[in-house]
């Protein structure tokens, strides 16, 4: 069966569903596709949801409605070794009121409400749809077929919202080639069962206040790093590690997060928890670099698909960014239907609102984070600097106590040397 609307997004993460919320709330005739059997099902992320202001404009008191697990109002970050830790944290009043900085999230709760509110201004959700080919008519897309069903949906302006892999926006021809290993991530995530009583104990919560936790030195040499959000009533322990560096390792995701869960840091915080499930999903991490061709005839990209993550090392961003430009490509394609010009000329406008936006400023100005933590350092050498030189600090051995000057460059010469750590801070001052 043949159906035709005015737009069609493909893929109902936070990028798809926030574009057709947008849409459909400006009254345009909307589809939303979703390959799985609802939205979220085939979703993953580590937890941890920054704050989407501009979601906030479309569904007022955002915090108090949308399916959010707890407020972040604790930040931590670990430098970790086999056998000894340094932290660092911020506990914060400010995170700790509404509108909130952060939140943590489970993506089959979060990802189908988000679409239902795009569903309840009018859009109409697709599910079990797998887009198959991108129909062109004279060098304008004109829609897309669905595998496996008879019929055609038509759409003069189409969004895809499918992913880092996005095998739309590349039928399309708005991006050559597949990415590069050395521009992704691979992360896993283990889910773990614990009474909310356990969870406020061990984190010093109160409330729905949450722990948000990075780690450094958790990967086995692999470049990456590693995260444990607290939810309600479960906590999620994860790793992002970059692929070049997993396969020149040899090394498996699964061991590594096997591992890092039995850290005696970890450990401890993990007891009695049952495990639930175990996911994995691959992370756009080449930055500004990567980013491909986001407008042509009759086809804009956004989210994932846009390569519209940020990672710096202190931020991994995704989800507000894929909201954010998915909201940007829907105001986009309100003013080309209100012009009713789907060229690749007026859609540029879409590119002009995200050069406004803090989703192309923030990946311009940290367009040097990416190659920076292609540093081996940074994951072997720095997480052993730190708890070396706290030790030398805390040390008692009857000794007379040198300086903290004297022990710091003790420890930087048996580590990283002199010479490497002023080269690695002046490649970190230029990044970041």
């Amino acid at each position: 069966m043949t159906q035709y609307f005015q737009a069609i997004v493909v893929g109902a993460g936070p990028a798809g569903s926030s574009a057709a919320l947008a849409m459909a709330r400006a009254g345009l005739d909307v589809a939303l596709l979703e390959r799985g059997n609802f939205p979220g099902e085939k979703n993953m992320f580590g937890g941890l949801l920054h704050r989407m202001s501009s979601l906030e404009a479309y569904i007022p008191d955002f915090w108090a409605k949308a399916p959010v697990e707890r407020h972040v109002n604790q930040k931590n970050l670990t430098f970790m070794t086999a056998d000894s830790t340094v932290n660092v944290q911020l506990e914060s009043g400010n995170f700790d009121q509404a509108p909130y900085n952060g939140y943590t999230v489970l993506r089959p709760k979060f990802d189908k409400w988000l679409a239902a509110q795009a569903v309840e201004a009018g859009a109409t959700l697709i599910t079990r749809a797998m887009v198959d080919e991108v129909i062109m008519e004279q060098g304008q897309i004109k829609g897309v077929s669905v595998l496996g069903r008879t019929g055609k949906l038509y759409a003069p302006l189409v969004i895809a919202a499918d992913g880092v892999l996005s095998f739309v926006a590349a039928k399309a021809g708005l991006r050559s080639g597949t990415f590069k290993p050395d521009q992704m991530a691979v992360g896993v995530k283990a889910l773990y069962d614990l009474p909310k009583q356990v969870i406020d104990d061990r984190f010093g919560l109160t409330r729905d206040q949450g722990c948000a936790n990075e780690f450094v030195g958790c990967t086995g040499g692999v470049r990456g790093g590693g995260c444990l959000y607290t939810n309600y009533d479960s906590v999620s322990l994860g790793l992002v590690v970059h692929i070049g560096s997993l396969k020149k390792g040899k090394k498996t995701p699964c061991d590594l997060l096997n591992a890092f869960a039995d850290h005696p840091h970890l450990s401890k915080k993990l007891k009695g928890g049952r495990l639930m499930e175990y996911s994995a999903h691959v992370i756009p991490e080449g930055g500004y670099d990567m980013v491909p061709q986001l407008a042509g005839n009759g086809m804009l990209v956004a989210g994932d698909a846009a390569a519209f993550c940020n990672v710096t090392g202190m931020h991994l961003e995704g989800v507000n960014f894929a909201s954010h430009s998915g909201i940007l490509a829907a105001k986009a394609a309100i003013s080309a239907h209100k012009d009713q010009d789907f060229s690749e000329q007026k859609l540029h406008g879409y590119i002009k609102l995200l050069d406004n936006s803090f989703v192309l400023q923030d990946l311009k100005k940290f367009k040097h984070a990416p190659k920076m933590l292609h540093n081996d350092r940074i994951f072997n050498e720095y997480p052993d600097l730190a708890c070396r030189l706290m030790e030398s600090v805390y040390r008692i051995d009857g000794k007379p106590k040198k300086g903290v000057g004297r022990l710091a460059l003790d420890a930087v010469k048996k580590t990283t040397g002199v010479k490497n750590i002023a080269r690695d801070i002046f490649t970190a001052w230029r990044a970041l």
